[in-house]
């Protein structure tokens, strides 16, 4: 009962900030502003708003490359299987905004404070989708790289490996979080 309120509540935060401020051009601001059920898609792209899961089966959808361009957990998830982010998306839903995805593993108050953080718990997460950034929590397993701009927040750690699929990707990521294990080019 308790979570229900609080998706409500942030549901009816996030529309009242979206009426309000119309565009957003501050990426730490998209776990607030963006959960509507809006989606466009093409042969190639995809433009969605946010997804809240809160088990194993959403957390999939919502990676996959019919998915969302953030992905918000809103506790702590335990998935059997590996999970493959993939698809390109934008961050609005105007195609010449930059292709960025999100992981958001944390809660916020409405200055943007983190006020809960997660875990995500694979045996892997595969990266196939450009620019995904992993922000505020942690996943609890190795990170496979194939896409380019792969970030890791400064307010998160990976438990496991980060392995890169190549140089040119490992060049392309930004890794301000904390990794346990190692960083690997494969």
């Amino acid at each position: 009962m308790k979570l229900k309120f609080k998706l409500f509540l942030a549901m009816i935060l996030a529309v009242g900030l979206l009426a309000a401020c119309g565009g957003n051009d501050d990426v730490e601001e998209d776990t607030a502003d963006n959960n509507t059920a809006d989606e466009t898609t093409d042969e190639t792209d995809v433009v969605t708003a946010a997804s809240f899961v809160t088990d194993e089966e959403g957390m999939h959808a919502a990676a996959g490359e019919n998915g969302t361009w953030i992905i918000i957990a809103t506790e702590d998830l335990t998935l059997e299987d590996e999970l493959v982010v993939t698809g390109t998306f934008h961050d609005k839903a105007d195609e010449a905004n930059d292709i960025y995805r999100k992981i958001a593993a944390y809660d916020q108050d409405e200055d943007k404070n983190i006020t809960a953080q997660y875990t995500i718990t694979t045996p892997r997460l595969v990266v196939q989708s450009e620019n995904l950034n992993f922000q505020g929590g942690t996943l609890d397993g190795d990170v496979y790289v194939e896409a380019d701009g792969f970030q890791l927040h400064e307010t998160s750690t990976v438990t496991g490996d980060i392995i890169f699929a190549n140089e040119d990707v490992e060049a392309s990521a930004d890794i301000a979080g904390t990794v346990e294990g190692e960083t690997i080019v494969e």
